[in-house]
């Protein structure tokens, strides 16, 4: 652990805050302006740029809103190098079981690197409406392997069979749905703009 002043600094913390910082000055922001922003306070952002203070979830939360990336996000660009080799025990997967949708990180998000692999499956009949992309022109190509996917982008859906592809910049409402009579398996390629 750093020290700094007596006090003795959580690496973590401190690669944390020199994140945020990077990411106000990529913005040309001033702190009283990532203040406006995020309705944060300028000592609360200050303090935690020089990791004098652990962020809470909810600080995070609103810088990752003004940012326009997800904490998980925000939190793989603090790591160390991203390995080259993510074994498949190493993959998280999250499960929504009210909605049938199984999600797989393939190749979970890292600073270095600007895309990732996500592989998706819907049980047959399931719905799953987004209102708004995480970040806006986000990429994605949707490769499905097994079943069919109807992907609805704004007022267009598109039905997208076993082996097609689906390429989009994602600005608004999505609506991902398995129409059946099998479920789908499908990858996600992720690409951040």
């Amino acid at each position: 652990m750093k020290q700094e002043q007596g006090l003795v600094l959580d690496p973590v913390d401190v690669r944390l805050g020199a994140r945020l910082s990077e990411l106000r000055a990529e913005h040309g922001w001033s702190l009283g302006e990532l203040a406006e922003r995020s309705g944060v306070s300028r000592s609360t952002l200050s303090r935690a740029e020089r990791a004098e203070t652990s962020p809470t979830a909810s600080l995070l939360n609103r810088l990752c809103a003004v940012y326009g990336r997800t904490m998980s996000q925000l939190l793989s660009e603090i790591e160390a190098e991203p390995a080259p080799v993510v074994r498949a025990a190493d993959q998280p997967v999250w499960q929504d079981k009210a909605s049938g949708f199984v999600r797989r990180s393939v190749s979970p998000p890292h600073a270095g690197l600007r895309g990732e692999l996500v592989e998706g499956r819907l049980t047959a009949g399931a719905d799953i409406p987004y209102d708004r992309p995480p970040v806006p022109g986000l990429e994605q190509h949707i490769w499905v392997l097994e079943g069919a996917l109807a992907v609805t982008v704004g007022d267009t859906e598109h039905l997208v069979g076993e082996g097609d592809c689906l390429r989009l910049r994602v600005w608004g409402p999505t609506r991902f749905r398995c129409p059946g009579p099998q479920d789908v398996r499908y990858v996600l390629a992720v690409v951040r703009p």
